[in-house]
């Protein structure tokens, strides 16, 4: 399975692929596409089509009304489309190529009645080239035995695309749900339950940086240190505007992994220096009076102010969802690994694991710190 951006050169690929497979001797191949058209536009008379490629005297011809390839050494190959599974009973080949496999209309019916006509040769083989979408088709696939996956970034093949264009797109789409997508080959997976959508995040993303009447360093510290240790989630956020017009940005994400106590505590310093933040907001539950002893010792001269969680970090990011549901926090920019985290949060499965969402909880450190943080009620004293 080759999962890839959009002008990797996955057409290419897949048809050099069954271009090396007729040369080696290959008699039946099965060409699947989205639709017929997709079929005969992309994969037979594109630019990057089985017709296009190779030495001239060793391309296929193709018969439409048989919607048939056949090589000059005898080869063949039959077209088929995922709107129509059952066009795949009774056919059998060696090999096959199936493209674009996630905008199949019937993906997983397709898919078994290919897998039963690849029966012929010694070893059939099946290659896959598509932009990924978390499709259950595609979730499903890619947990099984025996599937080998290639990726690849719409900027791994700058050199054969126009001028400007890798350029263009990430302005526009870098670091989005659908530049990740699109342009570097992730597959982008909301997860049923989570408090956090990247469409909820995406709606909430700016490039404007306001002016701020408040500044913090959020860190959820780790238990341990070491290789293997929890990660240090370092999250710079900021407060623009009072009560309820107040908007939190969030800012950067510094969070660290394997570094000794005194090693993230000064990186935690040189970000309150660098944003010329008010203060540092620690965690305590963990280490205590120790997070405050490592942090003044490297220098007394910070700020530092102490959290302690009395509720499930889920219970903790509830109201911070809330608020990103409101448009009260904005993201300055991408931040792919914390944006990941955050759509995990609340799901069971993802709670069952070992690994800690230290950047998410960082930063819901933050917003709860400058959005949802109770302040004192005025007193009235009799004169």
């Amino acid at each position: 399975m080759f999962l890839a951006g959009r002008g990797t050169g996955k057409t290419r690929s897949g048809a050099e692929w069954v271009r090396e497979r007729v040369k080696q001797g290959a008699r039946r191949i099965a060409l699947i596409a989205p639709s017929y058209c997709d079929a005969r536009a992309v994969m037979i008379e594109g630019e990057s089509g089985l017709l296009n490629i190779g030495y001239p005297t060793e391309r296929p011809k193709y018969q439409s009304s048989l919607r048939q390839l056949t090589w000059p050494n005898g080869a063949i190959a039959q077209v088929f489309s995922a709107e129509n599974p059952d066009g795949l009973r009774g056919p059998q080949f060696e090999y096959a190529w199936a493209d674009e496999f996630c905008a199949w209309s019937y993906a997983e019916e397709t898919l078994s009645n290919l897998r039963f006509g690849l029966r012929l040769g010694r070893d059939p083989k099946l290659v896959i080239t598509t932009t990924p979408k978390p499709t259950k088709a595609l979730l499903d696939l890619i947990k099984q035995d025996g599937v080998v996956i290639t990726k690849a970034k719409t900027s791994d093949n700058k050199a054969f695309l126009a001028d400007g264009f890798i350029e263009t797109v990430e302005n526009i789409y870098g670091g989005t749900r659908l530049g990740r997508q699109e342009l570097d080959g992730e597959i982008i997976r909301d997860y049923q339950g989570a408090l956090f959508t990247h469409q909820l995040i995406d709606n909430n993303r700016t490039h404007k940086m306001p002016d701020f009447n408040k500044v913090v360093v959020a860190i959820d510290p780790p238990i341990t240190s070491g290789e293997r240790s929890d990660a240090c989630g370092l999250i710079v956020a900021g407060r623009s505007g009072e009560g309820a017009q107040a908007i939190c940005t969030i800012l950067h994400d510094g969070t660290v992994q394997g570094l000794r106590p005194n090693q993230w505590a000064n990186k935690a310093i040189e970000l309150w220096r660098a944003w010329d933040a008010d203060y540092l907001l620690a965690e305590i539950n963990q280490g205590g009076e120790m997070v405050k002893t490592i942090l003044a010792a490297i220098n007394s001269q910070t700020p530092i102010h102490t959290v302690y969680a009395s509720k499930s970090k889920s219970a903790r990011a509830e109201p911070v969802a809330a608020l990103y549901e409101q448009g009260k926090v904005k993201h300055f920019g991408t931040f792919p690994e914390l944006e990941d985290e955050l759509c995990k949060l609340g799901v069971k499965e993802y709670q069952e694991k070992a690994t800690s969402p230290d950047r998410a909880d960082a930063l819901v450190w933050a917003v709860t710190d400058l959005l949802l943080k109770a302040r004192p009620q005025p007193k009235m004293r009799q004169l």
